[in-house]
């Protein structure tokens, strides 16, 4: 009778640990910050790839398999991003999007890499392609391409004099600022101060006292928007004049929310976001999020891994194969894909290619106004 129930048990188990599903469906995961200090993006990259996966699956799947979603909540922090690396394999996906910063996407990497795993991420860092992953893709454009914007914008078509650029201790912010320095020097520019925040700190003054003593007439943020917005507030406050520029993480309704009535007059500079942009695509995506979550996307960024997650279906598609491999190879060298956010198409070493840029002046009631497209 014993051995009777422990069999049953044990069968009863095997159920459990092989889900019947399982060989008809196509399992995606999803690493992004769930929680902390940039949940509001990592859940519009969750919520993006769930809307995406649901409408594929009623057209009838990806070659007759089903999306199978699978989140893992990084916390924004490499360590857990180096656990949600494993976890996701372990839980057997073929693809992985995310994460949404540049340091806990670099987290992943090897173990993507390994499992042959392939791995799309709106993260900036120069290095993410530097590494000669075969796996991984960015859904965005690096540091080195916005640096070189900055730098342009700011000493020619600006003509600033005396320009300070901050960053945090981030792989993404600290890479961005360092390109964006150098890119400035090289065009003659003057940067008075080189500064960096501890990320989360709130308290940014004795950084922004150091700066007013330099007298800036522009101070360029590489950071994120949970910082940013603190900072232009905290500039203000202390009586800095100085024209206030954010990259591309900045641009986050949050920043407006951190910087109170101080956001006003700040420039944002990103991508282009959809709703400047002739796409069909993007008009029909947006509406259809809308409709779902009550609420626009967070921020490009979002849309940005939904390019990432449509172009390796595509070459799932392309291949008839669920080969990474295989997959890979095809979207090396793909013919321009029609995105959300623009076409996709990717270099050898896994950059997306093209890239356009634009400043945004924040206006008194927390919209955008476009002050230069490139």
């Amino acid at each position: 009778m014993k051995i009777g129930k422990i069999l049953l048990a044990l069968t009863a188990v095997s159920l459990l640990a092989v889900p019947a599903i399982a060989a008809d469906t196509l399992k995606v995961g999803v690493q992004a910050p769930i929680t902390g200090s940039y949940a509001n993006e990592g859940q519009g990259i969750d919520n993006g790839v769930r809307l995406l996966a649901e409408q594929i699956n009623a057209k009838g799947g990806v070659l007759g398999k089903q999306i199978e979603v699978v989140t893992c909540d990084d916390q924004g922090t490499a360590m857990a991003a180096a656990i949600c690396a494993k976890d996701l394999v372990n839980k057997g996906v073929s693809m992985v999007i995310g994460s949404y910063t540049s340091t806990c996407a670099e987290a992943a990497q090897p173990t993507y890499y390994k499992a042959g795993v392939l791995q799309t991420s709106d993260g900036t860092a120069d290095s993410l392609t530097e590494k000669g992953y075969w796996t991984f893709f960015r859904n965005s454009f690096p540091n080195s391409a916005e640096a070189a914007f900055v730098a342009n914008y700011l000493v020619k078509e600006k003509g600033y004099q005396r320009i300070v650029v901050i960053s945090d201790f981030s792989t993404y912010a600290d890479g961005l600022a360092n390109a964006t320095e150098e890119a400035i020097k090289e065009l003659g520019g003057n940067v008075v101060s080189r500064d960096k925040i501890k990320a989360d700190s709130q308290n940014f003054t004795p950084v922004l006292t150091n700066i007013k003593s330099k007298n800036p007439d522009a101070i360029f943020f590489a950071g994120y928007y949970s910082d940013g917005g603190l900072l232009r507030a905290q500039q203000k406050a202390l009586g800095i004049k100085a024209d206030f520029y954010g990259g591309d993480a900045n641009d986050n309704p949050d920043f407006v929310k951190l910087a109170g009535s101080a956001a006003e007059g700040a420039f944002i500079v990103n991508v282009p976001s959809p709703d400047v942009l002739p796409y069909d695509i993007a008009k029909s995506f947006i509406a259809d999020y809308q409709k779902k979550y009550g609420e626009m996307p967070p921020s490009i960024w979002g849309l940005m891994n939904i390019d990432g997650m449509r172009a390796i279906i595509h070459g799932i598609e392309q291949t008839k194969s669920f080969d990474t491999k295989g997959v890979a190879e095809y979207l090396h060298g793909m013919e321009p894909l029609p995105g959300i956010t623009g076409p996709i198409a990717f270099s050898k070493d896994g950059n997306r290619e093209g890239g356009a840029y634009v400043v945004k002046k924040i206006q008194a009631d927390g919209s955008y106004a476009n002050e230069f497209v490139q």
